[in-house]
């Protein structure tokens, strides 16, 4: 029997931390995929948004997130990636995302992180979670299917470079972003891997991550890359912030940090950075999700039964 597809309802019961049933979550990924594949690689953006970092899966400190940054579509999102794995709630986590990307697609933007990739979320816990709450690999395949059509970076005003990771040698002007094949899984080297895995360090030029993919860069490298594309600020996730963001290079580039407690364990704060339309950046920082209204509801989850 097929199931007629209601996108406020699919909303409203993700919002409740509950799963929509498997044919539903193909459908909305079959939605989402038409319209992500209409993006560009390098989505171009205008002012005011508010920039997301890192989520993994820690469902009610999205919604935490959305109580201090506003609902969608009342304020213009821009996440940089890394919704799933590490998590408990991967899945409800990006579903909703999804959800909100299909219902409002100009009002949020999704961009792919590493974590948006197999190799990465068979080890992590995206893809064991999809398995333990549907009983297959259907719907990690639905999803998985999305990420690769994530766009893999944005620029805002013209003025701000945001992606998930940072630079890459073989990054020497914007346009050359719009030549990646994107829509493929994450390759192992090369532009595309780079703009999801390199970091920045304080060291001079480039040197081998220890992550075992992309770069470390330094200011010469950062400062060279916004002066030859008339960049002024560069803005990234990818790595754990206690104070939820930090400043390198003069304040040319900011490591945005957007789950508090990380892995439950961490007890950092988080972030969102807000861009008016004046280009004015401000920081909203926040803490996890209250424990007593996560356990509830996280109880209540487990118990929750389908009513689509």
């Amino acid at each position: 029997m097929t199931i007629s597809f209601d996108i406020d309802l699919c909303i409203q019961q993700l919002k409740q931390c509950q799963l929509i049933k498997e044919q539903l979550v193909k459908q909305l990924c079959s939605k989402a995929k038409e319209i992500l594949s209409l993006e560009d690689n390098l989505v171009l953006l205008e002012s005011p948004v508010t920039i997301c970092g890192d989520i993994h899966g820690q469902f009610w400190d999205l919604l935490e997130l959305f109580k201090v940054g506003g609902e969608c579509p009342y304020v213009n999102y821009l996440f940089l990636g890394d919704y799933v794995d590490r998590g408990f709630h991967s899945v409800e986590t990006y579903l909703l995302l999804l959800a909100l990307k299909v219902k409002y697609p100009e009002r949020i933007i999704l961009i792919r992180g590493n974590h948006e990739s197999r190799r990465a979320n068979k080890n992590y816990g995206f893809y064991d979670e999809c398995i333990s709450k549907y009983g297959s690999i259907n719907v990690w395949e639905y999803c998985t299917e999305t990420f690769d059509c994530l766009p893999v970076a944005a620029l805002i005003d013209n003025k701000i470079f945001c992606v998930h990771g940072g630079l890459s040698p073989q990054l020497r002007v914007l346009n050359d972003i719009s030549e990646i094949e994107r829509k493929t899984e994450i390759p192992d080297y090369g532009l595309m891997a780079d703009l999801m895995w390199s970091d920045p360090e304080k060291i001079k030029g480039w040197q081998n991550s220890p992550r075992g993919a992309g770069y470390l860069f330094g200011q010469n490298i950062v400062e060279d890359f916004c002066r030859r594309n008339n960049i002024q600020t560069i803005l990234r996730a990818h790595q754990l912030v206690n104070d939820g963001y930090i400043s390198f290079f003069e304040d040319k580039l900011f490591t945005i940090w957007s789950a508090p407690n990380y892995c439950y364990r961490i007890g950092n704060v988080a972030s969102i950075l807000e861009i008016d339309e004046n280009s004015s950046k401000q920081f909203k920082v926040f803490e996890a999700a209250p424990s007593d209204i996560r356990n509830e509801r996280t109880q209540n989850q487990c118990v929750a039964q389908y009513f689509l």
